[in-house]
């Protein structure tokens, strides 16, 4: 099978102000042609691959581009062309072909398109010709459009949250092979949910999430059930045709598609008063908490500051919160602040500074705090570790300040934040042994499980925060449930 590869990804928070450029996406590995096989060992790729070997298939694999920058502002105009003409011109030298398996996330925006993936598979698919199938594995918390839906053959969403990108690039080869060996002939239908709800809700190892979940892979047991997908929309995008979604593929069965992904719709919206439901307190109430545990490591998530989710990565809420309450235990805290990183490599390793950190790039809800401190070393470099379906990421120059109990890690590049423990263990610091750390995520808290006592997540205002109503909205379909009065609603089967 002559098969292009190819695998663009990054997630659109609409309100960060600060743009995503090509450097960002070099930041976490921006390969072309077979780099990639050589480079690309996780994430959805390396579950095409695993198909691929489970399969036996006879594969000429024919790669293309494979870039990902996490979640941010919104792209570049420069970067999307790139892409584009990149993608584009990696299809015409690769024809002819059987089939193109191309990743994507699925809720990005740039500034020329408002949906990146749309375009670029309509670009795609006006290379290859209407005959030769095109698969997207993609988040799910993408935003499926009218765009995507016509020029993709197969459109496969994550599973699980936490993400599994492997399994989702694996669901989406085996799909793209039967396809190919005439096998399956994908007949899509999906419905469009009109609702957008908070990140608090949004793990499928329980509640509300779970019994979504739940269903869509109780429907891929039925007969002629190819794929069920679960899209519950990022919450910080702003485009014309946001909101949920539901997705259906099945064998040459259109009628059995409709009727399946109406009911997963209608299932999604009959739950939509659990999805809203808040489980975060104060920052001042999270820090109170987390010291008074009886044990750490305590997760104090920072819920408006969520660099997963695309936040800048700079709140400083949660920092001023600490040093006001005069902390007495050990607290890891990340901060993205590539001024005070200048500062602190600039005195050298055990200087003391004082220096303002933070609140530079999200200064509507935040704000810069001054901070006397050690510098107590400094790194830069990448660093190798499976992160999202990432194998390794750039955080640029970075340095370890000393603020009381406080151990504040100060980078030039987001990275991560400090949402991996391998952000602290290159300075010497086992997590385990403080009785708290700050984690820019409302839900990705798996690389931490092991050491954690207890997650508490803090309701801070913030670029990502759950509090959907007080963000400046100018774009999303009204109305809209819960911004909305929106009482009844039916799917259109």
């Amino acid at each position: 099978m002559r098969i292009a590869i190819a695998g663009i990804s990054q997630e659109t928070a609409s309100f960060t102000p600060v743009l995503t450029t090509l450097d960002d996406f070099r930041h976490f590995g921006l390969y072309e042609g077979d780099e990639i096989l050589k480079k690309v060992k996780t994430g959805p790729l390396a579950g095409f691959m695993r198909a691929v070997e489970e399969e036996g298939v006879e594969l000429v694999p024919l790669p293309i581009i494979q870039a990902r920058a996490g979640a941010g502002g919104i792209i570049t105009a420069q970067a999307y062309d790139y892409f584009h003409d990149t993608v584009v011109q990696g299809l015409q030298r690769a024809l002819p072909l059987d089939g193109f398996w191309f990743a994507q996330h699925g809720a990005a925006v740039s500034e020329e398109v408002e949906d990146v993936e749309g375009h670029l598979l309509q670009a795609a698919r006006e290379v290859v010709g209407p005959n030769v199938p095109i698969v997207m594995p993609c988040d799910h918390h993408a935003n499926i459009t009218q765009r995507i839906m016509d020029h993709a053959d197969a459109v496969v969403g994550h599973r699980t949250q936490p993400h599994n990108p492997q399994d989702t690039g694996y669901q989406a080869a085996k799909l793209l092979f039967a396809i190919i060996r005439g096998e399956l002939h994908p007949t899509t239908a999906w419905c469009k949910i009109p609702m957008i709800t908070h990140q608090e809700q949004f793990l499928t190892s329980a509640g509300p999430m779970k019994e979504w979940f739940d269903l869509a892979r109780e429907m891929e047991t039925r007969p002629q059930v190819a794929s069920a997908s679960c899209f519950p929309m990022q919450p910080w995008l702003d485009v014309a045709e946001g909101g949920w979604s539901a997705l259906v593929i099945t064998n040459n069965d259109p009628a059995l598609a409709r009727e399946l992904a109406a009911e997963l719709a209608e299932k999604a919206w009959s739950l939509r008063e659990s999805f809203t439901r808040l489980s975060s307190v104060s920052p001042a109430e999270a820090v109170r908490r987390a010291v008074a545990a009886e044990r750490g490591l305590v997760v104090i998530s920072d819920t408006g500051d969520a660099v997963f989710g695309g936040a800048p990565g700079d709140s400083t809420i949660l920092l001023a919160e600490m040093l006001r309450q005069r902390i007495p235990s050990t607290a890891l805290v990340p901060m993205v602040d590539p001024e005070a990183v200048a500062v602190a490599w600039q005195a050298g390793v055990g200087a003391e500074i004082t220096v303002a950190v933070g609140g530079k790039r999200d200064n509507l809800f935040s704000k810069p705090v001054e901070v006397t401190g050690r510098v107590a070393g400094l790194a830069e470099g990448w660093l190798s570790a499976e992160v999202v379906g990432l194998g390794a990421f750039d955080m640029g120059r970075t340095a370890l300040l000393e603020v009381g109990p406080i151990k504040l890690v100060v980078s030039e590049f987001r990275g991560v934040g400090g949402n991996h423990p391998i952000v602290y263990r290159r300075f010497g610091i086992e997590p385990a042994e403080a009785k708290m750390v700050v984690l820019k995520t409302a839900s990705n808290f798996q690389y931490y499980a092991d050491l954690t006592s207890e997650v508490i997540r803090a309701d801070t205002p913030g670029l990502t925060m759950s509090h959907l109503e007080q963000l400046p909205w100018r774009n999303l379909p009204r109305p809209i449930y819960p911004l909305d009065e929106l009482p009844e609603w039916r799917a259109k089967g």
